[in-house]
């Protein structure tokens, strides 16, 4: 600040003398006081010893006054550009500093809306912050994603080259970069080796070593899990979004016809449909997800009423947090609390999800997560 105040100062100075009538070699003492040529103390400057520096005062130099006009003008200018440029430097490194982490990355995010996987990683990218953009994948011809090998979604692609895959090791993978700071996403990705399995089937898929885990060092681990046994919770409840709550989810969307075309409906109208694939899934599609629904039951041992079910795991799931914590991870949600929302978010709007308020204690827990995940993004 002050040295802008100075800078002005000059500068008006030096409009000061240019604006002045050209001034007689006589009064150019009244510009600059009399100065005696000899120097006290000790001397500075370039020559020996015994120099003196002279100032040429009283010199008859024609137009002086302008030139120290100018003089002034340039220095005044010079001094503001200087204030300026360490003001607009200071100012886009506190920017830098107070930035959230992560927006250095340019997230695209390959989606089924109604996808409790892609709504997990929704839930994880609104909490913290991270701007994003979402291309809706046509879940019959998936014309979207034609370019990966990797044919399901999520698909979460990083500053347009790195690809992540599976929702899980989306997130651990992105919650490592925000806590480490230390390597790139692609060397994060290192962490989490594509292997080959077998699902329930007998089908071979694809899976992902250590996908829940956060890989940082123990001073950050610390830090992100104080509690004794925070780090192995979270991890547990995570794979139980994974392995048994998002199977609770189709059998009790389409557990009647009725609701099955509820959801069917509700799903052709957020999702990418045509006009025509619209009305097929809508009404064929619902009644191949019922029928379907009852397999699910009997493949997961499911009890004949699966709202049971529902209400159990997600009562569970409460009890696991208890009364005096806010949420999973205390005072804020961890990686679990942000699972088990995204997959209980894809209900909203069915009966399932009324029902699932109105006969557990999960309401106020879910209302807190919204409000948290609202805020955030």
């Amino acid at each position: 600040m002050m040295a802008a105040a100075c800078a002005r100062t000059f500068s008006k100075v030096g409009r000061l003398v240019l604006d002045t009538p050209k001034c007689r070699v006589t009064n150019t003492a009244a510009l600059v006081p009399r100065m005696s040529t000899r120097c006290q103390g000790r001397v500075y400057g370039t020559g020996g010893s015994g120099f003196r520096s002279r100032l040429l005062l009283a010199a008859p130099v024609r137009g002086s006054g302008r030139v120290l006009g100018c003089a002034f003008l340039l220095g005044g200018g010079f001094g503001l550009y200087q204030t300026i440029k360490l003001t607009l430097q200071r100012h886009l490194a506190e920017e830098k500093a107070n930035a959230p982490l992560g927006t250095d990355l340019k997230l695209t995010l390959y989606q089924y809306k109604t996808c409790p996987f892609c709504s997990k990683v929704r839930a994880f990218l609104d909490y913290h912050g991270l701007p994003y953009e979402i291309v809706e994948v046509n879940p019959v011809m998936r014309k979207e994603i034609k370019w990966s090998t990797y044919r399901k979604v999520p698909i979460l692609v990083v500053n347009e080259t790195v690809q992540l895959n599976d929702s899980s090791v989306i997130i651990s993978a992105l919650k490592t970069y925000l806590v480490s700071k230390e390597k790139t996403i692609s060397e994060i990705l290192t962490f989490y080796p594509e292997m080959k399995a077998k699902n329930d089937s007998g089908k071979d898929v694809k899976e992902f070593g250590n996908k829940y885990w956060v890989m940082v060092h123990d001073a950050d681990a610390d830090q992100l899990y104080p509690g004794k046994d925070t780090r192995k919770e979270e991890i547990k409840w995570r794979k139980w979004a994974d392995d048994w709550l998002v199977h609770l989810i189709s059998p009790n969307v389409y557990r009647t016809r009725t609701e099955a075309l509820a959801s069917f409906d509700y799903i052709v109208r957020e999702g990418k449909f045509s006009t025509f694939e619209g009305f097929f899934a809508k009404y064929f599609g619902a009644a191949a997800m019922w029928a379907i629904a009852k397999r699910l039951k009997n493949r997961h041992h499911l009890q004949d009423d699966v709202r049971q079910d529902l209400y159990e795991a997600v009562n569970d799931w409460v009890a696991a947090i208890g009364k005096k914590k806010k949420f999973m991870g205390g005072d804020q949600p961890n990686l679990a609390d942000l699972a088990v929302f995204g997959v209980l978010r894809v209900m909203e709007g069915l009966q399932a999800f009324d029902d699932m308020m109105e006969h557990t204690k999960v309401k106020n827990w879910y209302q807190r997560m919204q409000k948290v995940t609202e805020q955030a993004s």
